[in-house]
């Protein structure tokens, strides 16, 4: 193998289950693609090495890194089943160069929906944030330094002024969210394939973690949350099980249009 354009399986690998049917990812008419092999992925859905690694690393570009199979099962159903990133590097067939593109972007989306991070303005070092609803945060390091507590603004970055805790900001001069600046003024969309949604925020929180999300103006107005993973209504800001009590995917919402986010929620992950 010189190019990722020859990816091929081993005919001589035991290890794998090859099967004669099409490549459940990126399925060609018949009598194409015939002489590539395609092999059995654990949820039983057939594979080539170039259709793993395009789905996997298309998923990756959109900021998920679990490897779920987007293959219909009994023509209707989505998979939807969660391969392990040992499964996908052996049968993607994964160059040195692509292992270290998914394990650094990997890591770092991990990174982003379990921890906080940002850089102390005192020592410039990575710090957690333990209280996603309390803005003031202390560095130790500084604390240590300095022989008195040392508190930062998680939102503007500097040396925190005023009480604490506090949630919206501190008394230092223009701490404000500029995530919530964005929620409060950005422009309009509509959704195409959606009756009557024509003027709709093109930027929302999600309801569950506050990631920013907009909508690619395709499809239904349900959306899936690239940090989360919890489908909400685009529309209302319902989850979609609750907004789909009194409506359906392209009509309009019981409760019409949600008005502009002046908050971000918090996301709960206990």
């Amino acid at each position: 193998m010189t190019t990722q354009e020859e990816k091929r399986y081993d005919p001589k690998d035991t290890t794998l289950k090859f099967v004669n049917r099409p490549d459940d990812l990126d399925p060609l008419p018949p009598g194409e693609g015939d002489q590539c092999l395609r092999a059995e992925m654990s949820c039983g859905h057939a594979v080539t090495p170039e259709s793993l690694t395009g789905w996997c690393r298309s998923l990756l570009d959109q900021g998920q890194y679990k490897f779920k199979c987007p293959a219909l099962k009994g023509g209707t159903l989505k998979c939807d089943a969660v391969w392990s990133y040992r499964e996908v590097r052996r049968l993607a067939v994964l160059t040195p160069e692509e292992m270290q593109h998914f394990e650094e972007n990997m890591a770092r989306l991990a990174a982003a929906e379990y921890c906080e991070f940002k850089t102390c303005p005192g020592c410039n070092t990575c710090v957690e944030r333990e209280d996603p609803s309390n803005l003031s945060v202390q560095c130790t390091l500084c604390t240590a330094d300095k022989g008195k507590r040392y508190e930062f603004c998680w939102q503007c970055l500097k040396t925190w002024k005023g009480p604490a805790p506090r949630s919206d900001c501190c008394n230092n001069d223009g701490c404000i969210n500029n995530d919530i600046e964005l929620l409060k003024n950005c422009r309009t969309t509509n959704l195409p394939q959606v009756d009557g949604v024509d003027a709709c925020p093109s930027i929302r929180a999600c309801p569950t973690c506050g990631q920013k999300v907009e909508h690619d103006k395709t499809g239904c107005k349900n959306i899936i949350c690239p940090r989360c993973q919890v489908e909400f209504c685009f529309v209302c800001l319902k989850l979609t099980p609750e907004c789909l009590k009194t409506s359906s995917y392209f009509i309009p919402c019981s409760d019409g249009v949600a008005p502009r986010q002046t908050s971000i929620p918090v996301w709960r992950r206990n």
